[in-house]
């Protein structure tokens, strides 16, 4: 089982604004937020299929803590609460689905990748991803 546990620090980023912008995210707003998250603090903690990931940035912090395979509630990048179910999608990569809980949008989803000494994170919104690519601190 691979082990995504540790502290992480965000290497690069590719696609966040175009990511909020699939989103319906205004111009204002996309400003601050691509501004508060380029240097985000991930702490990961892992009890087998059992996790819980925290992201803090200047201006928010969230935690989730799921098991894979079972429904949880979190909320989507832009802040929308939705389930989102998480599974292996490879020995080494989890891919969440998310469902939205009120309302219409695109379908939003996301995925952790560990590849040797980094951690692959993938936002989507329908077409559109945003890559972020960290290293254990």
């Amino acid at each position: 089982m691979p082990n995504f546990a540790g502290t992480w620090k965000m290497k690069s980023s590719e696609n966040f604004d175009e990511l909020l912008r699939a989103l319906g995210v205004n111009a204002m707003l996309r400003k601050v937020a691509v501004a508060a998250a380029s240097k985000p603090h991930v702490e990961i903690k892992q009890n087998g299929e059992q996790f819980y990931i925290k992201t803090a940035t200047t201006v928010r912090t969230t935690e989730i803590s799921f098991l894979i395979g079972q429904e949880f509630n979190e909320e989507t990048v832009d802040g929308r609460k939705c389930k989102s179910l998480a599974t292996w999608e490879t020995e080494n990569k989890m891919f969440c689905r998310q469902t939205l809980l009120n309302g219409s949008g695109p379908k939003t989803f996301w995925s952790r990748e560990l590849r040797g000494d980094e951690l692959i994170l993938m936002f989507g919104a329908d077409d559109v991803v945003c890559t972020r690519i960290y290293t254990r601190a």
